[in-house]
């Protein structure tokens, strides 16, 4: 029999994501309760896939939806930083006056086809997911009509995604042609005896997720789509669809195409190496925040892809831990970005923190903080994200992967501590405005303080993610 328990959490979002429509349309001016009860709905939502956490390893829907402890780890990941992005981006949303009943509506259904990803099991299901997460992406980024570079990066990345899409789609078809079945189960059993097919197949499959993760050779719109996007946006897409994508790499590495470690193995190296190498020079001449930690997102997924490259249990965990280190110093940047304000007026270029510590000492001290991390240096969490990583790297004796992640790391330190250097040592040259709201406040405390304190008990996040075993 089927346990419909265990998509409980989906069939209630569905529900609810029908529910806040109907309120919208009918209700009038209700934008702001629509966007409270999105964020009350992902608080319920979290609780029901916390509870799921005591289920080891469930299949249903003929073995193609898969409830497991990675599902379920990188479900909560996706629903809490869903919840702190959108009580971070409220003041800003009604700033530029484009709080509208379709927002929340979409980042909703986004999240929604994020955990039909997460969980699948299936070729078909998971493409269901993924053009569910897209679809709502593309409103997302050109949301903000009136400016003309929202919509440019609404269009650069439709067509680019719908390019990847079709590129994962052909790889799905040949997967599918050469082994005869959209299972992963079943696809992992015939793919023991080497198709070319199913190789090919492999490619373009890791070609369209490396798009999503924006991962060098794959990353070109990134830039642009981050820097044209509303800010609220650019944070959902720095942090949310990239722990979908990631889980979708473990799932189709590590279950179908398992017996070709030998094939997909170099392929995860060379994309590695180039993010990492490409996202530390790119960023250099950046003189756009947004446009720089877009290309830092770019080197970022390249450390958590070297994790995967090791192709052990132990890399894959190392993986996980990053990604989440990674949404918090995310969360953590764009909440001070957030706070960059004056008459309405958002300012996102890097000579705007000039000489910021002389007029706002506490936001000051918070980027200080975020930026040495997102350079992982010791003893903020940044550092043991990549601590962990070359750790599995190394154990599997690929040490020019490590000395590349090495040497990346020590090239990208050079722009975060320009950052630091403007803010603390130009002349001031902005004040801003310090009235912000509560959710805000609230995300870049809790997002510091896992930053600062993680060193204390490293452990809490670790035990969690030991759970996680998928080989």
């Amino acid at each position: 029999m089927m346990n419909l328990d265990l998509i409980f959490p989906e069939i209630f979002l569905s529900l609810s994501i029908m529910t806040l429509l109907m309120i919208g349309v009918f209700k009038k001016k209700s934008e702001n309760l629509v966007y409270n009860l999105s964020i009350i709905t992902l608080a319920i939502l979290f609780a029901m896939v916390v509870n799921l956490f005591t289920i080891n390893e469930q299949f249903i829907f003929n073995y193609s939806y898969k409830i497991d402890n990675l599902s379920s780890f990188m479900k909560a990941l996706t629903i809490i930083s869903g919840i702190f992005v959108m009580i971070s981006s409220s003041t800003y949303l009604k700033s530029l006056n484009i709080l509208k009943i379709e927002y929340p509506i979409l980042i909703l259904s986004s999240i929604l086809g994020m955990m039909v990803m997460i969980s699948s099991n299936d070729l078909i299901v998971f493409y269901l997911g993924l053009e569910l997460q897209s679809l709502a992406l593309y409103v997302l980024a050109s949301f903000n009509r009136d400016n003309i570079l929202s919509s440019e990066s609404g269009l650069k990345y439709f067509v680019l995604s719908a390019l990847s899409s079709g590129l994962l789609l052909y790889g799905c078809s040949l997967v599918y042609g050469f082994s005869g079945s959209t299972n992963f189960i079943d696809i992992a059993n015939t793919s023991t005896n080497i198709e070319y097919g199913v190789i090919f197949g492999l490619v373009f499959l890791i070609v369209g997720l490396a798009f999503k993760i924006s991962a060098v050779p794959f990353h070109m719109w990134a830039p642009d789509v981050y820097q044209g996007s509303p800010t609220s946006v650019t944070l959902f897409f720095a942090a949310l669809p990239k722990i979908a994508a990631l889980t979708v790499f473990i799932r189709f590495l590590f279950t179908p195409f398992i017996n070709l470690i030998d094939q997909w193995q170099t392929i995860i190296v060379f994309i590695s190496i180039a993010s990492m190498i490409f996202g530390a020079i790119a960023a250099i001449g950046q003189s756009n925040l947004k446009r720089l930690i877009a290309y830092s997102s770019i080197g970022h997924m390249g450390y958590a892809l070297a994790g995967l490259a090791s192709g052990t249990n132990e890399g894959i965990q190392s993986s996980v831990i990053y990604i989440s280190i990674y949404l918090v110093m995310t969360l953590a940047f764009f909440s001070c970005l957030f706070m960059m304000r004056k008459k309405n007026v958002f300012y996102e270029d890097i000579q705007d923190l000039s000489g910021l510590s002389a007029n706002h000492p506490i936001l000051s001290i918070s980027l200080l903080i975020i930026l040495f991390s997102l350079a992982g240096i010791p003893p903020l969490a940044g550092f043991f994200a990549k601590f962990y990583i070359f750790m599995s790297v190394i154990e599997q004796s690929m040490y020019f992967l490590a000395i590349v992640g090495l040497l990346s790391t020590v090239l990208a330190a050079f722009y975060y501590l320009r950052l630091i250097k403007i803010i603390y040592f130009d002349k001031p040259k902005q004040t801003f405005e310090k009235d912000h709201n509560f959710g805000l406040r609230l995300t870049l405390a809790v997002s510091t303080g896992i930053l600062v304190l993680y060193f204390i008990y490293p452990g809490l996040l670790n035990e969690l993610v030991s759970k996680i075993i998928v080989i």
